[in-house]
């Protein structure tokens, strides 16, 4: 369950109060410093009251401070043991940690991302999604900024697939798009926080066309996660130098992965079809072995 605390805590972020958050990105800075402090000490830290961190604990979903830091503890201990060459892998990137450094704190981010994704994905929406994808008459794809680039991709595979689907970025686009869906369509939306307007405006207008709506975001609490009939919850790491948008990519398309196998599996058949003509249609534009060496 300490995995759980931390994950959960890392998705309700953005929709603690603001004292709240501050108590909790102390936490996730150094769950083991955290967890020998006690509850005035750590109150103090964060510039708040003993009260309003009893109240950050039941907001996590635990009973009170003794519980959290059983969980902290375990979390540390778990994280030293993952630890490699002195790098406490877990931690924030630092002025003097060297290239070698960098670059296990970045594969063990992402790893973690992808972990704690597939550890806690709703298999029932997930198999509502499907079920919505595999008899929907169109499908759109809805993604901007940093998430256009995973939108692109879920609508690439799940045209592969041999479903009807396009990617929307441009707001204007997107919002025409949506005006178009009918009932037994699906829109899929991709935001990291949950909070971005025009991710929100787009999911609204399709809900108002009768489209069955779906979000794939790291905050369940979120605006957009509200107005989705389905909601697909990411797990991802902040670091310096990589904010949430970008370091929740990898377990975005991680989610796009388990979709796009769950509903090929579904349709085994056909799916294999449609993969191999996708395959036949572009083989003439892959160079033989021979000659890329070349």
């Amino acid at each position: 369950m300490n995995g759980d605390v931390l994950v959960r805590l890392r998705t309700m972020m953005a929709s603690l109060p603001r004292a709240e958050q501050a108590i909790a990105r102390r936490v996730l800075d150094d769950p083991g410093a955290a967890a020998e402090m006690t509850i005035s000490e750590l109150a103090q830290l964060c510039g708040t009251s003993e009260t309003t961190v009893t109240r950050f604990c039941r907001s996590i979903g635990l009973r009170g401070y003794a519980q959290l830091r059983l969980h902290l503890a375990a979390e540390a201990e778990r994280l030293r043991a993952d630890d490699r060459a002195d790098t406490v892998l877990g931690g924030d990137i630092g002025r003097e940690d060297t290239l070698s450094d960098l670059i296990k704190k970045v594969g063990y981010a992402d790893a973690r991302a992808v972990e704690d994704t597939v550890a806690h994905l709703d298999v029932a929406v997930l198999e509502g999604l499907v079920t919505a994808l595999l008899g929907a008459s169109r499908i759109d794809v809805y993604g901007v900024g940093s998430t256009s680039v995973v939108a692109l991709d879920a609508a690439y595979k799940l045209h592969r697939a041999g479903l009807p689907a396009s990617a929307w970025s441009d707001v204007h686009a997107a919002l025409m798009s949506a005006s178009a869906l009918r009932g037994g369509d699906v829109a899929l939306a991709i935001s990291h926080s949950g909070r971005t307007r025009e991710i929100l405006d787009v999911l609204a207008e399709a809900k108002r066309r009768g489209a069955t709506t779906a979000v794939i975001t790291s905050n369940p609490q979120s605006p957009a996660a509200a107005r989705a009939d389905l909601v697909l919850t990411t797990a991802a790491r902040e670091t310096t130098f990589r904010s949430g948008g970008t370091a929740s990519r990898t377990a975005q398309l991680t989610v796009v992965d388990c979709v796009f196998v769950a509903l090929s599996h579904r349709r085994y058949d056909e799916s294999l079809e449609a993969i191999e003509r996708a395959h036949d249609a572009v083989r003439g534009h892959v160079l033989p072995p021979e000659r890329a060496a070349q």
